[in-house]
């Protein structure tokens, strides 16, 4: 009998350790009908948050930066945005770390205005002119500082405009010629170049894309969180990465066709068949089983340490600011396909 007993304590305070800490979550992202967001929509419409117990709001910021204020500000849990953040705020003292990939490149192009194209030659050519961007300090923000200072120019040598990341806003901005150059994600992007408003002068909606402007794989949007929201919450953190990676891997099988069918039809800025195009630019830039890589990680330290005298590599510890405990275990779980 006793031995029964104990055996049943042992269930309940297993079953008591496997629980999530939070069942409700909230994400703040910027820009979610972004293809660069993609698989996070994939999570939630096909209820694989639902699935792991979980009850996840998601709040739609204009950028990067808006969306990691709001979970240092408290309003909201965890970030879904761009791994070099989690640098940045190590340099600050702030302690963040991501704990699930789910790009494996950037996605982010940059396009030069079509009256501007004639006189260009290099990133150094771009002096002077107006960027348009998702929101100031967000990663688009990132690209287009590196890719200046590859030409010799310091983020002061050009202006950054915030222009969200809604379709209307970013086609208007150049139609109106309030900006001359954008970095900016997909569909934006595949929309003003099959408009023939702007030329891309650098991509990295492709790892070969991304490898050419940085010199190596460029880790880009990932789930990351205060290191002590980790630490207190290891099984909703393992929660949310399980339904990650189930999405991931389900991208990798999934047709055209089926993506379309996943996506809420406002996403598609009334032309489903621009979106799948655009899709079809930047399906390779995807994590396929949601891994950082320590070359991934070097990369990003020495981008930002390129523009950003703040950023002081020797002081940063690149081994804290993601992790990959939490894929591991989901990838035991769910499977890694080939």
């Amino acid at each position: 009998m006793r031995k029964i007993i104990g055996f049943a304590l042992f269930l309940a305070v297993t079953s008591i350790q496997g629980q999530n800490e939070k069942r409700d979550v909230h994400i703040a992202v910027g820009g979610k009908p972004a293809l660069y967001y993609l698989p996070l929509t994939i999570t939630e419409q096909l209820g694989y948050f639902k699935d792991e117990g979980l009850n996840v709001r998601i709040s739609n910021f204009s950028g990067g930066t808006r969306s990691l204020e709001s979970v240092v500000g408290g309003s909201a849990d965890v970030v879904s945005g761009a791994y070099e953040h989690t640098i940045n705020m190590q340099s600050r003292k702030i302690p963040f770390q991501a704990f699930v990939l789910s790009g494996a490149a950037p996605q982010i192009s940059i396009g030069l205005a079509i009256k501007y194209v004639a006189n260009y030659k290099s990133p150094k050519d771009l002096k002077g002119l107006k960027v348009g961007v998702s929101a100031p300090g967000s990663s688009t923000n990132m690209v287009i500082n590196y890719f200046v200072a590859k030409g010799g120019l310091k983020p002061s040598d050009i202006a950054i405009i915030g222009i969200g990341t809604g379709g209307s806003t970013v086609i208007a901005a150049v139609d109106q010629g309030r900006v001359d150059v954008v970095s900016q994600t997909d569909p934006q992007m595949t929309m003003l170049e099959k408009d023939g408003k702007i030329k891309i002068i650098a991509e990295t909606r492709t790892l070969e894309g991304t490898e050419k402007l940085f010199g190596g794989p460029m880790p880009a949007a990932s789930l990351y969180a205060p290191i002590e929201f980790i630490r207190k919450n290891p099984n909703t953190v393992q929660a949310l990465t399980n339904a990650t990676v189930r999405a991931l891997i389900w991208m990798q099988d999934a047709s055209p066709q089926q993506i379309l069918a996943t996506v809420p039809e406002e996403y598609f800025g009334g032309d489903k068949a621009i979106y799948l195009f655009a899709y079809n630019n930047v399906k390779t830039a995807y994590s396929k089983d949601g891994l950082f890589s320590d070359a991934g990680a070097k990369t990003t330290l020495k981008a930002l340490a390129s523009f950003n005298p703040a950023i002081k590599p020797a002081e940063i510890k690149l081994d804290e600011t993601y992790t990959n405990e939490f894929v591991k275990k989901a990838l035991a779980k769910y499977g890694k396909k080939k």
